[in-house]
């Protein structure tokens, strides 16, 4: 009986475990080519603050879009370019 119940209880948390494993899986993020095809509508080769704006994901929370876009912005000329969506590499310590 022990050992029935020890391999319940070992089958249980292994199932447990890998849908915690796959709720895990986050959506793949889009390079910076990729968010610049699908946001620049007038085709200019940047990402204009009202384009940005116009995506589903910034409609979700304007206000968040906004301060992100923001930050993003570096030059703070109201466009983002390919170089402003790239993340910059993390140094190692």
């Amino acid at each position: 009986m022990k050992v029935t119940t020890s391999f319940l209880a070992i089958l249980a948390l292994s199932a447990v475990t890998s849908f915690a494993a796959e709720g895990d899986k986050a959506k793949p993020k889009m390079n910076p080519e990729e968010m610049i095809k699908r946001l620049d509508t007038d085709k200019d080769g940047k990402v204009s603050k009202a384009e940005f704006l116009a995506s589903p994901n910034a409609k979700k929370d304007e206000a968040k879009a906004t301060e992100r876009f923001g930050k993003m912005d570096k030059d703070s000329d109201g466009f983002l370019t390919k170089e402003e969506m790239t993340p910059k590499k993390k140094k190692d310590a």
